[in-house]
């Protein structure tokens, strides 16, 4: 049985691109099911968010 690796190689062949998204970028988006912000309440509507290469992080907007 064959393995499949998905390296940089096989993912340019499927077409597929990369996120170029610094882990301290953050970006404005709108939040439909409320989510965990960073100190742990929940968060809707607009929030920041941003990827530390695990998992997302939300930040509540105030605008």
């Amino acid at each position: 049985m064959a393995s499949i690796g998905f390296t940089t190689i096989n993912i340019r062949k499927l077409g597929l691109k990369r996120r170029s998204a610094k882990p301290t970028t953050w970006h404005l988006r709108r939040v439909i099911m409320p989510r965990r912000s960073i100190t742990g309440r929940l968060v809707r509507g607009q929030v920041w968010r941003r990827h530390d290469g695990r998992r997302w992080l939300y930040k509540k907007y105030v605008g």
